[in-house]
């Protein structure tokens, strides 16, 4: 375990806003490719937990998995990465060119159809939900 905190809340950022229910592969790759813009990320997880949405999975659980699969590869909280958790987002808003932008990054098919969904409906299944 990494004993210091690096990540600087100066430095230009890349946000990845999602409900990671649960988080998959496919949120990893887009976490690399996010990672290469700034080379920090924030990871904001909206809380979803109870709502209307299909989202059978809380605030600790969601933070705790993001933490474990980025281990997996090399990236540490407070290092590469902090995740916010944030109220149930649904919009972005702004009113002129304010010094950001919005990137959609193709992943390729492979990585597209990863679906959080159907991994939710196969733990369903399984009777892991």
């Amino acid at each position: 375990m990494l004993d210091y905190y690096t990540f600087d809340f100066k430095k230009p950022t890349v946000q990845l806003l999602g409900k990671w229910q649960p988080w998959h592969e496919g949120h990893t790759e887009l976490f690399k490719k996010a990672l290469t813009i700034t080379g920090q990320v924030v990871i904001m997880a909206r809380e979803v937990y109870g709502s209307k949405e299909d989202a059978p999975f809380g605030e600790i659980s969601v933070v705790d998995t993001i933490k474990q699969a980025l281990a997996k590869e090399g990236y540490y909280d407070g290092i590469n990465y902090i995740i916010m958790c944030v109220p149930n987002i649904v919009d972005i808003s702004y009113g002129r060119g304010v010094g950001y932008t919005f990137t959609e990054h193709n992943l390729g098919e492979d990585v597209h159809a990863i679906s959080a969904t159907k991994i939710r409906e196969k733990l369903r299944e399984e009777g892991k939900l």
